[in-house]
């Protein structure tokens, strides 16, 4: 079917295109972006006022499946990621059991493919049984369709087993992702350690735990000429680490959440479960720190670390609660009002670090609306504003530290290779 995106402002950091333009789709693919395309037999989409950019990328969520459906799986999540306008997510290994063979990558994603609405990459396991003990099939899960291998949630302690594992992914070329928390120092903490935990009563989790685990994983890297990315960093003291990494000549990447980039530990006042998080939401100059390394480029992508739990889980005390909450369907609402809109990031900024960048970390197709390209596309409006309803979610998750507040900004239209699979807020597919 021909679709015609009309009237729209394209933003396309890959070809650095930002103008008034129009989209013209067909058999799922982009075949002509300029100014005033006609089609007689195509479907037209007004997008007058809104931005038209290429699909968004997280890659960065827990699908929770298999073995944990009652937190979330496929269907759920990947409506959640269609509802917050992205048309492609990674899915982390931690579930169970563990995605750490082959058999269960193939798996996986036929299960995606059958029931999945947006794109799902699947990540591996590092380890087998993410034990930490022995390394799990990276060279298999690869050629199954690995996008990439990941212990997320926890940190691989034995530096000779993390050393062997980025020199046989770097092998298959095959990204490495690390979780990056010395276990020992954090070990029986719930909050960041400072003021605010200090004032609480709440045992802390130094940040200086994720500069040292920082450190020891980009060393490794360097050593064996590996390439290697860093999730959620939260910390002032990696933000440094990674930019002298980066200066060196490391091959490192990193991304950072939006509630590790706008909230600090003062949100945990009240005690609310919603804002557990590992690693922890900090004090005000870890966020400054970190929005200066995404503004600078030592931080590359944006990513969500979607964790949804069931309810029971988080309607507990503090301390019993797991960590994480829901992010797909709030990432682009709260990055657009709390860097957009206070004039600290461009348009183009944003959906590169939400897009391309991921893409590009990846190794996979997406993030860019050149002709020939496939047809995943999302449509927002900047000036939309809206305030969160977790009961309206379509994660089954609907613990969220940015429940009730106001946002500017949301995806009216998610296209995955040319099919709209949201539209106005209400999943279609």
């Amino acid at each position: 079917m021909k679709r015609l995106l009309k009237g729209g402002r394209v933003i396309d950091p890959a070809s650095r295109i930002d103008m008034l333009a129009d989209v013209l789709i067909d058999g799922g693919k982009i075949v002509k972006l300029g100014r005033g395309i006609s089609a007689m037999d195509a479907e037209i989409v007004d997008c007058s006022g809104k931005i038209v950019a290429p699909g968004l990328i997280d890659m960065h969520v827990h699908l929770r499946d298999p073995g944990l459906e009652a937190k979330e799986d496929i269907v759920s999540g990947t409506q959640a990621a269609a509802a917050g306008g992205f048309t492609m997510v990674a899915c982390m290994a931690n579930t169970r059991p563990p995605v750490d063979s082959s058999i269960l990558v193939e798996g996986l994603r036929e299960r995606a493919r059958r029931d999945g609405i947006v794109r799902v990459g699947v990540i591996g396991a590092m380890t087998k049984g993410m034990e930490g003990k022995e390394l799990a099939e990276i060279g298999d899960m690869k050629l199954a369709g690995a996008v990439a291998i990941s212990e997320d949630g926890h940190h691989v302690t034995r530096s000779n087993l993390f050393l062997s594992g980025l020199e046989y992914a770097a092998m298959f070329n095959c990204p490495v992702i690390t979780h990056a928390e010395d276990a020992d120092l954090v070990s029986g903490g719930y909050m960041h350690e400072g003021t605010v935990s200090a004032v609480l009563g709440i045992p802390g989790r130094p940040s200086v735990a994720e500069d040292i685990a920082i450190s020891r994983d980009i060393m490794l890297a360097e050593y064996a000429g590996a390439p290697i990315h860093i999730a959620h960093v939260s910390s002032k003291g990696a933000v440094e680490v990674i930019r002298a990494a980066k200066q060196r000549g490391v091959k490192v990447t990193a991304e950072a959440t939006p509630h590790h980039l706008v909230l600090t530990d003062e949100a945990v006042y009240g005690y609310d479960t919603a804002t557990k998080v590992n690693p922890p939401l900090r004090s005000a100059d870890h966020v400054a720190a970190l929005r200066a390394g995404l503004k600078d480029g030592t931080i590359d992508a944006i990513a969500c670390d979607h964790a949804p739990h069931a309810f029971e889980e988080k309607d507990v005390e503090y301390r019993y609660a797991p960590s994480g909450f829901t992010g797909l369907e709030t990432s682009l609402g709260v990055i657009l009002t709390e860097l957009y809109h206070t004039g600290e990031f461009s348009l183009m900024e944003i959906v590169d670090k939400m897009s391309q960048q991921p893409a590009k970390i990846l190794g996979i197709a997406g993030g860019s609306l050149a002709e020939g390209a496939v047809a995943d596309i999302t449509v927002f409006d900047p000036e939309y504003c809206w305030t969160v309803e977790t009961d309206k979610f379509y994660t089954r998750g609907k613990a969220s530290p940015f429940a009730g507040k106001s946002l500017k900004g949301k995806a009216v239209l998610t296209m995955v290779e040319g099919k709209i699979v949201m539209r106005d807020g209400q999943v279609t597919a």
